[in-house]
């Protein structure tokens, strides 16, 4: 009897742990297909992949050709090629494989690299999931597996403040005093707040901001069922004064 209980309480366990496990095992096909950032100020808010010393210099919208370039250059690797492969981090910065080794910018495991922004006003700059008159901008994360979207996580480390957008999540919440996780609503429900800020700038200065983009390995929705899946992220970044009220 002592011997069948055992053996029901390890199947038990190992049932749990199938259901709770994450981390897919082979990602060898999941990558973007499709990168866009746009800025929406009206004319106060701008940015680009390098610092400038005149807000004229700077440009409204970014494409993954542009972004990828740079990280070939800077990395020394093709994003176009590489595989993105489950990490974690508990910074938004450093980031480890499941065995606990950590990975290098370099290693392709995860997208890294670096935005300037600069404002002709002081302003506080969000992810919006609003789309701007007339256009479908606003900040998405879609594949054609439907639960790879909500595994994507994308950190902007401002001043060593870093914040964590989820799209699988519509709340916001802090794991420690410098890390804030949050979600987005629906584009026509998109309201500006402390929750989804980002960073604050000032008036004529350029701010620098590092982007990772990865697929978080201990996120429920991480599992093999993302193999083989492509995806596409759309960025919308805008500005409001110190209130949250857009600024036009």
């Amino acid at each position: 009897m002592a011997v069948t209980s055992l053996l029901l309480v390890l199947i038990a366990l190992a049932g749990v742990t199938a259901v709770t496990l994450a981390w897919f095992s082979i990602a060898d096909n999941t990558r973007v297909y499709s990168m866009d950032m746009d800025v929406t100020t009206g004319a106060s808010l701008r940015f680009d992949l390098d610092p400038h010393g005149e807000f004229i210099e700077y440009i409204e919208t970014l494409s993954m050709d542009q972004i990828f370039g740079r990280i070939q250059r800077d990395l020394n690797y093709d994003p176009y090629t590489a595989r993105l492969t489950p990490v974690t981090t508990a910074d938004g910065r450093t980031f480890t494989l499941r065995n606990g080794t950590e990975q290098s910018a370099s290693s392709g495991a995860f997208y890294q690299f670096t935005l300037h922004f600069m404002s002709t006003e002081d302003l506080v700059v969000h992810l919006s999931s609003a789309n701007s008159r007339g256009r479908q901008d606003g900040t998405l994360v879609t594949s054609s597996i439907a639960n790879l979207p909500e595994s994507m996580r994308i950190s902007f480390t401002c001043r060593g403040e870093t914040v964590i957008y989820d799209p699988g999540t519509s709340s916001s919440y802090r794991t420690s005093e410098n890390i804030r996780i949050f979600g987005l609503p629906r584009a026509d429900q998109m309201l500006y707040n402390d929750e989804n800020s980002l960073f604050s700038m000032k008036a004529e200065t350029d701010t620098e901001v590092l982007v990772c983009i990865w697929i978080e390995g201990t996120d429920e929705a991480c599992t093999n069922d993302l193999k083989g899946g492509d995806f596409s992220i759309r960025l919308r970044f805008v500005g409001t004064r110190e209130d949250n009220s857009l600024i036009d």
